[in-house]
This record gives structure tokens, sequence and C-alpha cells, in this order.
């Protein structure tokens, strides 16, 4: 059992040509938090993987603690559950679901035990008898004209996935307090004050102009500190136009 059951998910490389592609999906995997990679029957060219240090980037250490098995079959062996992505249609293939729509699955399996997320050859992606091994089939939504998608990419997007159903990210959030009633009244009597004074409108036309001041505000004005910066730039916007002596106390 694991509180992150993105701790046990694998991302499996199957017969994965380029160093540089391998790279690149640490890379994608790290940014996703998903940190175990494994490489069954590598058939890289990059011997000595220049291009794949290269593309890893900050996340050599996936790149570097990556797992390396003979075959498919032993990569998978430990997984409660195998994860297959495709881009091909086929008998065989017909329910596969889009990652969004089962990531949440995917994890709760996780949370028991390794689940293998497992991505094809670069040139032909996973071979019949490997998907038969599978538990669950995905397909990337993507444009009917283009289908094919870069190794790394088909991580990303899959890790992401993964990533926000998990609810590990806390997206950042307002710390100001909302504005009163009485800040944002202040603020559109210092304004209508200020845009008096610098001739913008004149008295005969402010409550009119004033509406679309005011409409304007209360679509983007929300907390106290909005209001405050806003009072500054009016307070401001007088005292300098005091100090030239143009305004009606100047």
């Amino acid at each position: 059992m694991t509180d992150n059951p993105l701790d046990n998910i694998r991302i499996v490389l199957v017969g994965t040509l380029y160093s540089g592609n391998v790279g690149s999906a640490c890379r994608a995997m790290a940014n996703m938090g998903i940190r175990h990679l494994r490489l069954a029957a590598p058939n890289i060219q990059d011997k000595n993987w220049i291009e794949g240090q290269k593309m890893a980037v900050h996340a050599d250490d996936v790149l570097n603690n990556r797992e390396e098995f003979a075959t498919f079959e032993e990569a998978i062996a430990d997984c409660v559950a195998v994860v297959g992505t495709t881009a091909r249609g086929g008998l065989y293939r017909q329910h596969v679901r889009a990652p969004r729509d089962c990531a949440a699955e995917i994890l709760e399996r996780a949370a028991t035990g390794p689940v293998a997320v497992v991505f094809g050859r670069e040139d032909k992606g996973l071979l019949n008898e490997e998907i038969a091994q599978c538990t669950h089939l995905i397909r990337i939504p993507v444009d009917e004209g283009y289908t094919s998608i870069n190794l790394a990419q088909a991580v990303l997007v899959t890790s992401y996935e993964l990533f926000t159903a998990s609810g590990h990210y806390q997206p950042p959030h307002e710390k100001a307090p909302a504005a009163p009633q009485a800040q944002k009244a202040q603020l559109m009597k210092m304004w209508r004050e200020m845009l008096e004074e610098i001739g913008y409108m004149d008295e005969t036309k402010a409550d009119h102009m004033m509406q679309g001041i005011h409409r304007v505000f209360s679509r983007g004005v929300v907390t106290k500190d909005d209001a405050a910066l806003l009072l500054g730039v009016a307070r401001q916007t007088m005292w300098a136009w005091r100090e030239k002596g143009l305004g009606k106390r100047g």
C-alpha cells in the first residue's frame, strides 16, 4: 500500500529505438511526479545515451535509475494491472478509453500494487500479442487527420491525466480577503473625483459614465488588494495633476 498511488506507476517503454525519446519521456514523467521507468527489450541505437542524457535535462535521476528487462513479460510480471496505449484500431483494440476517462480507476489499482503503463515502439507501437496481455487499453484523443503522437508526448499526456486525477496538484488561491462593499464604494467615489478632475468626464455626464466604470470594476475588482491598488492609482493621479497646478483645487 502507498499514500501516493503515483509511486506505484511504472512507465514501460517497449522496444524503444532512440535514447532521446527515452530522455524526453523521463522529463515528462518527472514533471508529473512519476519516477519509475522500465525499458522492455530496448533497441537503443545511441549506445552512449548522449541524446538521452541531454533530453532528460533535470530528470537524469529517472533515466539513470531505469530498469531494463529482456522481454515485455518480465517488465510487467509484478504488476497488478497493465495499461496499454494504442493509436491503431482493430478487433482487439475496440475497448480503448481516453486516459482521462480511466485515470481514477488506474490510480485505484496503483493503490494496491505496481501498475504498468505501457508505450510501444516509435515505428509500430505495441504488437497484438502485447496488447493481449494488457488489462486496460487507452488512446489519446487526437484529430483523425493525424493520429501519430511522439513517444515522449504520449507519456506526458498520459502522465498528466494520472497526476491531475491523483489530486496532488493544488492550484494557488487568492490570499487577500474579499473587498467589502464600503471599500468598493470608496473606490468608485475616488475614481469619479479623479476622472472629473483630470477632465476625462464632466459633472453632467458623470452619473452615466460611472455606470460603465462600475460595471468594469464589478467584474474585476474582487479582493481588498485589488481595490487598494486602484484607490492608490486614483490618489496618485490626482496628486500629480494638482502638483502641476492643473486640478480644480490646484
